[in-house]
């Protein structure tokens, strides 16, 4: 019995030991488990303090005032807009030196006219060269050469004296009057256009208020009307032209023309008659030249 007790002691024995040694090796094995979850508790911790994960955080920098582009943003709008005036001087250029392209801005009337004078003008070209074939012509079958050109000569004399307004002449061609309005005087350029319209018409012999019209005629502005060739013009206006009636009146009332600028600017009154038989009887003053002399 005492036997039995004893070995049942030492069992019991036995097994508290066991226990004793478990539980040492157990207190010797946490520590180290205690020592590696701290660890990743503190590296746990330490990404949690991190804003952006496992990248560092790149904070934006500030805009520092852009002194040098703003220079440079201005030199450059300076630089297209000095480009852009001179190409703008350069088109300007080309638009004054291309008379065509004046005429895309006539209306139908004045381009109607412009079209009517150049024909009139061609077709007394012609005329011209015509007559002077004839002439010459005349000279080479003539029998008495002498004779012919005498005869010539004295027929270019008749012509040349009407153009230089040294004889008297007359034929078919218009009169023009015009009455100024007494508060607004009529000026010299006005007038001298009238003279160069009927010119572009055809007109062959002129005379305003007495003064025989030729190539050398000018007027100009006095405080008391006009001048011309050195004599004074006072309103009431007559010129007399001769020439083709119809052209010449045209010339005139055309719409746009000198006739409308008459009465729209200054108030005037204009009345053009045709007349088959207009006698000019005013003549110009040879001029005596000094130094110009004919060729013999």
């Amino acid at each position: 019995m005492a036997h039995g007790t004893h070995e049942v002691h030492d069992e019991s024995h036995d097994d508290r030991s066991r226990d004793e040694l478990s539980h040492g090796d157990n207190l010797n094995v946490e520590p180290d488990n205690l020592r590696i979850q701290l660890a990743h508790g503190k590296q746990a911790n330490d990404n949690d303090q991190t804003q952006t994960g496992s990248f560092p955080v790149i904070r934006r920098k500030q805009k520092k005032p852009r002194i040098e582009s703003g220079v440079r943003a201005r030199l450059a709008t300076s630089f297209l807009i000095a480009l852009l005036c001179a190409l703008l001087g350069f088109g300007y250029a080309i638009q004054l030196n291309n008379p065509a392209s004046s005429y895309e801005t006539l209306s139908e009337e004045e381009l109607t006219r412009l079209i009517t004078e150049t024909s009139t003008q061609v077709q007394n070209l012609e005329q011209r060269k015509s007559d002077l074939t004839n002439q010459l012509n005349s000279l080479k079958a003539a029998a008495n050469k002498q004779q012919e050109a005498e005869r010539i000569a004295k027929e270019n004399e008749q012509t040349s004296g009407i153009l230089s307004g040294r004889l008297p002449a007359q034929g078919k061609g218009v009169i023009i009057s015009i009455t100024e309005d007494p508060k607004n005087r009529i000026d010299a350029s006005t007038m001298f256009q009238l003279l160069e319209e009927l010119r572009n018409a055809g007109v062959e012999v002129m005379a305003l208020n007495g003064v025989r019209v030729v190539t050398s005629t000018y007027i100009s502005d006095t405080k008391d009307g006009l001048e011309s060739d050195g004599q004074e013009l006072h309103a009431p206006y007559t010129l007399k032209a001769i020439g083709n009636p119809q052209n010449l009146q045209n010339a005139v009332d055309i719409a746009g023309g000198v006739g409308s600028r008459l009465k729209v600017k200054f108030g005037a009154a204009v009345r053009v008659t045709p007349s088959d038989q207009v006698r000019i009887t005013e003549i110009h003053e040879s001029r005596q030249y000094k130094y110009a002399k004919t060729v013999e």
